[in-house]
């Protein structure tokens, strides 16, 4: 399977002097994991909420950081047409829960490690039930 048919919710994008604040609050709002800063044209970097718990934890100004000083800069991107396997074991190799999805070199969507996570749990639910 294809990793671009678990694209599902819509890019969350931050302007790049966002606030650790707005960013937060943008995660939480649409229940994400990650927003990318900067634009579906240009994508510089993303912030997780990992990023946000360890800015958190070292008392970092919720009002005076900005997305770009906690940010990952090192993007990982796979293809759209990419297998799901291919993009899992890009995911283990590179440590990360989210991969930027291309498709003739524009960003179409992120996928996170629990969307690969649901995809083997309804395969492994699918093999199941057709071994009954």
């Amino acid at each position: 399977m294809q990793v671009r048919s678990l694209i599902g919710d819509e890019i969350v994008f931050v302007d790049p002097d966002a606030t650790l604040r707005e960013v937060a609050q943008l995660l939480t709002a649409n229940e994400i994991g990650i927003v990318v800063v900067g634009s579906k044209d240009q994508p510089v970097a993303v912030v997780s909420e990992r990023d946000v718990t360890r800015a958190v934890a070292q008392a970092r100004d919720a009002e005076r950081t900005s997305a770009t000083e906690i940010a990952h800069r090192e993007l990982v991107w796979c293809d759209g047409a990419a297998s799901v396997a291919d993009v899992a074991a890009e995911m283990m190799d590179r440590y990360v829960r989210h991969v930027l999805v291309e498709t003739r070199g524009k960003l179409v969507g992120v996928v996170s490690a629990r969307d690969l996570l649901g995809y083997y749990a309804a395969s492994d639910e699918g093999e199941l039930a057709s071994s009954m």
